[in-house]
């Protein structure tokens, strides 16, 4: 039986010409156990090193417990230096100053909590390209398709199917036009089965509607 050259159960995805896995490259939802970070199946993360821990390495403030999630879905490509800045790193800003003192001292932590409190989860679509040293701030929604510049710095949400560029950034333009956009959600490819989705890469990477359609 011919094995799928897609397995979402390997730690290094990339297999180098001599053989040899590209430790570099690793599939998030075999090296990430945290209860705040949800990551679908293919989503990878590529860089020059291999860090002792990718969940501190992606969402640096996300602790276990926290109020907020990080939800990243299928067939994610992050780049090296990529960071979620969750909620969790919010600082209290109505009074005069922004330090934490209620960090320090726990009695103090409960107005201190209700103020930062109640902040949106970050997430993250499907095929979502995400450049190098890109910043997503606490809260925000990346639709499917979406192609994150490299540096840019995303402080609001960003719709499907964008590419956006920039500190802050925006929307530099579509991809397609809408009612391509309103197909391709349609055929959401990404929830295909495994099997599927090889047999068919020609027409997902293609830009050819019809054909992906009809592979669908």
């Amino acid at each position: 039986m011919k094995r799928p050259f897609l397995d979402s159960g390997l730690r290094h995805p990339i297999v180098l010409p001599d053989g040899t896995p590209h430790e570099g490259t690793v599939h998030l939802n075999q090296v990430i156990d945290h209860p705040n970070i949800t990551i679908g199946a293919f989503s990878y993360y590529s860089g020059d090193h291999t860090p002792a821990d990718y969940a501190s390495e992606i969402a640096p403030y996300l602790y276990p417990g926290a109020p907020e999630q990080l939800r990243i879905g299928r067939f994610c490509q992050i780049a090296a230096g990529c960071r979620f800045i969750t909620a969790s790193a919010n600082h209290a800003m109505s009074g005069f100053s922004t330090f934490p003192f209620a960090v320090f001292k726990q009695e103090l932590i409960g107005a201190y909590a209700k103020e930062i409190g109640g902040q949106r989860d970050t997430v993250i679509g499907n095929d979502v390209w995400l450049g190098f040293e890109s910043v997503v701030m606490p809260g925000v929604s990346i639709g499917n398709g979406v192609i994150v510049a490299s540096r840019a710095v995303v402080t609001r949400d960003v719709p499907d199917y964008a590419v956006v560029a920039g500190n802050p950034a925006r929307v530099v333009r579509r991809r397609f036009d809408p009612d391509t956009i309103r197909r391709l959600l349609a055929v959401a490819w990404w929830d295909w089965p495994v099997e599927r989705i090889e047999r068919n890469v020609e027409a997902i990477t293609g830009a050819d509607i019809d054909a992906l359609e009809r592979a669908a």
